[in-house]
């Protein structure tokens, strides 16, 4: 087997021996190196904590050190906000062995700060797949000043992607920023276990035929079971009283199905004195920025959290995990289970805690598929003219106006506008979308139209770049079937 450490650049080995004080790389990170430093594009799989940060980015900033990477030469793409601000000091650690800097954009992030990085360019970018299309379009950004210099994107979670219409976006954007720069763009993406890792490749590499592979070491810790309870109780009032008894002393994470059921057992167990804090998508920054630190140094509490913290976001040493009702999939209760076990002498647990017979059934259920080894295979959303739709007029917006005869350049890097995807031809989207009024046509040329400015011109647009800030609003037509209208997803 190729001793990938050797291969890294003199001063990652000495910081990762003497400042990390490992002993070698884990199985991942060892495998990654080589296709990393080759250039290949590549899926890494491992459970939560992993390696698949490390497995990512050391061969990356090797690459960049050797090559004499300037600006920003990365982008390391999440779903989550929260997710980015934790990697962030992670990440400017290992990259300041280098020389090298990191920084954040998304949403949250103050106009101050923007200037700053687009003055003071950093070596690895973290972003959304949103902020990066933003980036592109906006007029206060020279995109090509700083983007231009884009060498590989990192894109962690690239299941949670993949399986929604979040990932169609990403894949249109990404082909769109490979065409801007003229050149391939290493795509390494980082999962949890699937159950079609080389589709997810395929999907990753937006069908181009490119060096590429799956990145699947033996799993550590194999023969360690898990020690998982269930059981049954009548209501919220009840989990409260038995987690606010339950392992005291010790941190613990909440798993429920919505932000209401996270608010009211937030409050059931407030109202009997427990330290309690919250994680879901509506939190405000600063209740986000005071939940994150909290996770991070907080010990005897209860965090009570939807799916966002399924997400690899780091909460500290973890000692149990509480799923009230059933997770959606295996996947999930994978990544939720790998929350804990994490510290020597530790084992990986989860209570799943169910309110009615139905709750009971489906974990249980779940929990079978689970032992027999089962995992979901990565579905992305079918038919998403609605997608689409969205990315034309977002070229329209990036480039000032699209070819309406060579637009399918734009768009290479990617199945989304494939007629296998869409189940017709893309041009008879764009074509839909003029005969409308969304685009006004000169030429070969099609223009933003009054009625795409009617429908999504408030804010800069903003509310078509944020493609998934409401629910889907479907537009029927005689002629098309179904695309999308006002609120397009």
């Amino acid at each position: 087997m190729t001793d990938g450490f050797a291969l890294l650049h003199p001063a990652l080995q000495h910081h990762i021996v003497s400042t990390l004080r490992w002993p070698g790389l884990r199985p991942l990170q060892n495998d990654a190196v080589v296709p990393l430093l080759a250039g290949e594009d590549a899926i890494l799989l491992a459970p939560t904590a992993g390696g698949k940060t490390e497995a990512a980015t050391f061969p990356l900033l090797s690459r960049m050190a050797v090559e004499d990477w300037d600006g920003v030469s990365v982008l390391y793409i999440c779903p989550l906000k929260a997710l980015l601000n934790n990697l962030e000091p992670r990440l400017t650690h290992y990259a300041s062995w280098l020389g090298r800097s990191v920084a954040v954009w998304h949403g949250d992030v103050g106009a101050s700060a923007r200037t700053r990085i687009k003055r003071d360019r950093p070596d690895i970018l973290l972003t959304t797949p949103e902020s990066l299309e933003a980036m592109m379009v906006s007029r206060s950004v020279d995109d090509r000043e700083l983007l231009g210099g884009v060498h590989a994107v990192i894109i962690d979670e690239v299941h949670a992607f993949a399986g929604d219409d979040r990932g169609w976006h990403l894949s249109g954007v990404l082909a769109r920023l490979e065409h801007h720069l003229q050149h391939p763009v290493q795509r390494v993406g980082m999962s949890a276990t699937v159950g079609n890792p080389d589709f997810l490749l395929g999907w990753l590499q937006g069908g181009q035929s490119r060096p590429g592979r799956v990145i699947n070491p033996s799993v550590e810790n194999v023969g360690v079971v898990p020690e998982i309870r269930v059981d049954q109780l009548e209501d919220i009032d009840q989990v409260a009283l038995l987690l606010s008894k339950l392992h005291m002393g010790e941190k613990r994470l909440v798993f429920v199905d919505s932000r209401a059921r996270a608010e009211e057992l937030a409050s059931a167990l407030r109202m009997r004195e427990v330290e309690v804090y919250l994680s879901h998508s509506s939190l405000s920054a600063t209740e986000r920025r005071i939940s994150e630190h909290a996770f991070a140094t907080a010990s005897d509490c209860i965090i009570v959290a939807t799916s966002t913290l399924e997400l690899g976001i780091d909460i500290g040493d973890l000692d149990r995990v509480i799923q009230i009702g059933a997770p959606r999939t295996v996947s999930s209760f994978l990544q939720r289970l790998g929350r804990t076990g994490r510290r020597a002498g530790t084992t990986r647990n989860c209570l799943f805690i169910s309110l009615d017979d139905k709750g009971l059934l489906d974990t249980l259920g779940m929990l079978h598929a689970w032992s027999t080894g089962y995992v979901e295979p990565v579905s992305p959303p079918p038919v998403p003219m609605h997608m689409a739709a969205q990315q034309f007029l977002a070229a329209a917006l990036h480039k000032g106006a699209i070819n309406t005869t060579t637009w399918r350049e734009l768009w290479q890097g990617t199945t989304l506008m494939d007629t296998e995807v869409l189940g017709r031809d893309a041009q008879n989207i764009l074509d839909y979308l003029i005969s409308i009024g969304m685009f006004e046509v000169d030429g070969p040329l099609a223009f933003i139209g009054e009625s795409a400015e009617k429908a999504f011109g408030r804010r800069h647009f903003m509310e078509l770049l944020s493609a998934f800030t409401t629910p889907v609003t479907l537009l029927v037509s005689p002629i098309m079937g179904i695309v999308a209208g006002p609120g397009m997803a």
